[in-house]
């Protein structure tokens, strides 16, 4: 292909991608279907001619680095308040039940539909479609109540870094045989790597701050790129080590205490932070980007046409939305369930970790359109919630201000005018 074409080509899909953002932001639609379905329409145009790229290599270094900054900049989005524990409990604890039950009901459903695969080869299929895609949510929460979009923030982001972690965990201990032996060699891994992160992210945080010069989030970056990599090659929860380094460079105040928290210097911790963050969601929307295009492109048409890939889908559905209904009625009983409900997007976690489940687990008959189907479907209901919240809000406001000028209107009248000749 020729060089300028392909740069030409990656620019358009930018500068759109800006475009649907303004878009999704207006109309409440996700920008994620747009991308998605520019995939699917570059896919038949290469088809037209005769075009057939090998583009998973793109999804798997595309899968690492987009994992590294959603988890980072989940991170730093998690502001750690005494104010905010309530909120914080709620919403982990929902976020927590709500994947843990998701994902074990999806596995029987799929064991179900293919009864030659096991429970965990199900389960590590069903994790990726029980997460909730904070990437999509973050940014289109802004016309809610300021105690649903916090809520929703904080359990998409959980839901995020909970749902990556356990998918890893468990494909990383396949080896391991006893539930025992499996927990042992979870807890010891995740004990280890959390005393390893400490240390290395602080002194990340050390250096960072009294290294002068502009050009030190891509270093650190790429230092942080090491470490997993690193990580991964020992069978360690490289991911936790982003989680810990995000965690501390936003909450060092409140995590770090004594001789620690004096070593950091406030203003240049803050000023790194800041850049970062800047970066952070920079970076993470590119990747977002050209993620979702390369799925498109790579999702097999002909198997959408099946009934069974939307029977499951339709069933998939409605699982995640009865569990998230009881358990928003259980935990938030004066608060109403709706949206918050039909608000759980699945995303770019969903996908990336799809095309990260290792050969030994693959089973063949399970569709991958039911992720398209699924993805789609989620963002729609979604965007119809927030769309039918908005509109209702909208007339109680109208309503409001009809009863004011009613009411003013009244007391007008009441008003006895004594002529002064």
């Amino acid at each position: 292909m020729n060089a300028y074409l392909f740069l030409i080509g990656l620019c358009v899909i930018i500068i759109f991608s800006f475009f649907t953002n303004m878009f999704s932001r207006k109309t409440n639609v996700p920008s994620v279907l747009i991308l998605i379905l520019m995939g699917v329409g570059v896919q038949q145009l290469m088809s037209y001619f005769d075009m057939e790229p090998d583009y998973f290599w793109a999804l798997e270094v595309l899968g690492i680095v987009g994992l590294i900054m959603i988890v980072l900049e989940a991170a730093l989005d998690l502001e750690l308040k005494k104010e905010n524990w309530p909120i914080i409990w709620k919403s982990f604890t929902i976020a927590s039940l709500s994947l843990g039950l998701t994902a074990v009901s999806l596995s029987f459903i799929i064991q179900f539909f293919i009864p030659e695969i096991n429970f965990l080869p199900a389960l590590v299929y069903a994790l990726p479609l029980s997460i909730m895609s904070s990437a999509i949510i973050i940014p289109s929460v802004a016309n809610l109540t300021k105690y649903k979009k916090e809520f929703l923030i904080y359990e998409s982001t959980f839901s995020d870094i909970l749902g990556i972690m356990v998918f890893y965990m468990i494909i990383e201990n396949l080896n391991v045989e006893g539930m025992r032996q499996l927990s042992f060699a979870i807890g010891s891994n995740i004990v280890l790597t959390l005393i390893i992160s400490l240390v290395l992210c602080y002194g990340l945080l050390y250096i960072i701050q009294n290294i002068k010069g502009d050009a030190k989030f891509f270093l650190f970056l790429a230092v942080l790129v090491l470490l997993y990599a690193v990580g991964k090659m020992f069978h360690l929860s490289s991911l936790i080590i982003i989680l810990m380094f995000g965690l501390l460079l936003r909450n060092y105040k409140v995590l770090l205490f004594g001789r620690l928290r004096k070593w950091l210097n406030d203003s240049r911790i803050d000023g790194v932070f800041d850049q970062f963050k800047m970066i952070t969601t920079e970076t993470a929307f590119l990747v977002r980007t050209f993620f979702f295009v390369v799925f498109g492109m790579t999702l097999p048409i002909a198997s959408l046409f099946t009934w069974k890939v939307w029977l499951i889908s339709v069933i998939f559905l409605a699982v995640t939305y009865v569990l998230r209904f009881g358990l928003f009625y259980l935990v938030e009983r004066k608060d109403s369930p709706l949206p918050q409900t039909f608000i759980a997007p699945k995303g770019l976690i969903t996908i990336l970790l799809f095309f990260a489940i290792p050969e030994s687990l693959r089973a063949e008959r399970f569709e991958a359109a039911v992720l398209f189907v699924v993805i789609i479907a989620t963002s729609l209901i979604m965007a119809w919630a927030l769309i039918a919240t908005k509109s209702t809000n909208k007339k109680n406001e109208d309503e409001g201000e009809s009863k004011v000028e009613e009411n003013t209107a009244g007391e007008k009248s009441d008003v006895v005018e004594i002529p002064l000749d």
